[in-house]
């Protein structure tokens, strides 16, 4: 977004769907707002995948340090 104007910059592409794909999308859409609805698909998306990243990423830490974290409970619990 152009934050200075206030306005969005568009780019034109090209993208290639399969015609069962393209007919989901006429069903839902209507006539001359494919694009907005491909826009938010596609954040939408991005969005998803980025938290489930995150969501691993904190997982596999978690296991990594495990054994540390367990380690240092124990050395805190012998000082109650």
């Amino acid at each position: 977004m152009n934050i200075l104007k206030g306005t969005a910059v568009h780019k034109r592409v090209n993208i290639t769907l399969p015609e069962n794909t393209i007919q989901l999308l006429d069903r839902i859409t209507e006539k001359g707002s494919r694009s907005a609805f491909v826009e938010q698909a596609v954040r939408f998306y991005i969005k998803e995948i980025g938290v489930a990243n995150l969501k691993k990423q904190l997982r596999m830490g978690a296991i990594a340090r495990a054994a540390r974290d367990a380690a240092t409970a124990e050395e805190w619990f012998a000082l109650d």
